[in-house]
């Protein structure tokens, strides 16, 4: 489990039009104060390594930063930031480096390709838009090489974008950024953020397009690509938790620590502005529901990608319901398949048209029912070694 602690919950100094936390700050659920002693209580019992969230983490004051800080040093030898990045002064690089603190940055590109993320003019937007690029180029400068998150949207990723997207990524990869995420943009019930989405085919030609540019990167990786791959390959020890059966109210990669102290979930299940209290037992309904539910229903039967798959992150959900598979359902059957076809074509043999899956299905199902959620790495792996014993014998 991830630890994202909230010190003042999802404030932030820009307004992204789409953010999936929004409807929490329209529902007056955006928490603006903290309990200092609290929140320290919690992160030192957490007993994981945490990552600094928002909103937007740098609003807390430098020495709020600096005790949370001194405690992932003390306890776990670093800890993880996620910013917008406009806020990074002199002052938190000495703290990044005094804390061996690791950055990234959230940005969705150069210029007006990045205006979605909106700071209340045009013009403010464009100056916050310059400072999170200097504060990228800084940091790798200063070796700290921050990793990218990128949300596509109709602002960046559509064709007539998409090649000055590529150039940003290849200025990225000269400057030393090593890694970079990319989003689908999360469609909340909300007009102007359904107004961004891209359509399937155009996600589809942005990923696309993504894959083939990697391959000529020669520092930055595109870990949605890497996920995948290692998916089909039948290893899903290091895979993030869109692809792991999150369960939406326990969401077992992201425990939040807000700054009252208090425990919440990944802030992707949060819908209508409720955020709800972690639950305190695990279930795995949506995933043997989703499993034994016909496309036409919102289900993933017969999909031969489940297993790696599982109807992606709940919070992209059909209809914002997370018993239904992913709205982007189409985008990521697509890319599967064309990296199912890349695997085959260098020798492979990937999961989805490995005779043993529907063992290793069996196998998470009985888990999911059992109310566990393991790696099916083993089980893979397990399948592998008894179907070639019998093919031995």
């Amino acid at each position: 489990m991830g630890i994202e602690v909230r010190p003042l919950g999802v404030k932030c100094n820009i307004q992204c039009r789409y953010c999936y936390q929004e409807p929490q700050r329209d529902a007056g659920n955006a928490r603006m104060m903290y309990d200092l002693p609290k929140l320290k209580k919690a992160v030192e019992e957490a007993g994981r390594a945490f990552t600094l969230f928002g909103g937007e983490p740098l609003l807390a004051p430098i020495p709020v930063l600096r005790e949370l800080l001194e405690i992932g040093l003390r306890k776990y030898g670093r800890t993880d930031m996620q910013t917008n990045g406009t806020l990074i002064k002199d002052a938190h690089i000495d703290l990044f480096r005094e804390f061996n603190v690791a950055v990234g940055v959230s940005v969705d590109g150069p210029d007006e390709l990045n205006d979605v993320r909106w700071a209340g003019s045009l013009a403010k937007t464009r100056e916050a838009t310059a400072k999170t690029h200097a504060a990228i180029k800084r940091l790798c400068e200063e070796g700290f090489n921050p990793t990218v998150i990128i949300t596509l949207h109709r602002g960046n990723a559509t064709a007539e974008h998409l090649p000055r997207m590529h150039e940003w990524l290849r200025e990225l990869d000269a400057m030393g950024v090593k890694s970079a995420r990319l989003h689908i943009l999360e469609v909340e019930d909300d007009d102007e953020a359904r107004g961004y989405a891209l359509t399937d085919d155009e996600n589809i030609a942005a990923f696309m397009g993504f894959a083939a540019l990697e391959k000529e990167l020669k520092n930055l990786s595109l870990d949605v690509f890497n996920d995948m791959r290692n998916l089909l390959a039948g290893d899903d020890t290091k895979a993030t938790c869109i692809w792991k059966a999150c369960d939406s109210y326990t969401t077992r990669a992201v425990r939040g620590i807000e700054g009252n102290g208090q425990s919440s979930n990944c802030g992707r299940t949060n819908k209508d502005g409720v955020d709800y209290v972690k639950s305190p037992q695990e279930g795995f309904e949506r995933y043997v529901s989703l499993y034994h539910t016909p496309f036409e229903y919102g289900g993933c039967k017969d999909c031969r990608f489940f297993l790696m798959c599982k109807g992606q992150c709940p919070g992209t959900a059909i209809d914002g319901d997370w018993r239904n598979r992913t709205r982007d359902c189409r985008v990521w059957f697509t890319m599967y398949e064309t990296l199912e076809q890349e695997a085959l074509a260098e020798g492979q043999t990937p999961l989805s048209l490995d005779p043993v899956r529907k063992q290793v299905e069996d196998r998470m199902l009985a888990a999911w029912l059992s109310g566990s959620n393991p790696d099916y790495y083993q089980a893979v792996l397990d399948a592998r070694a008894a179907a070639a014993a019998q093919h031995h014998e």
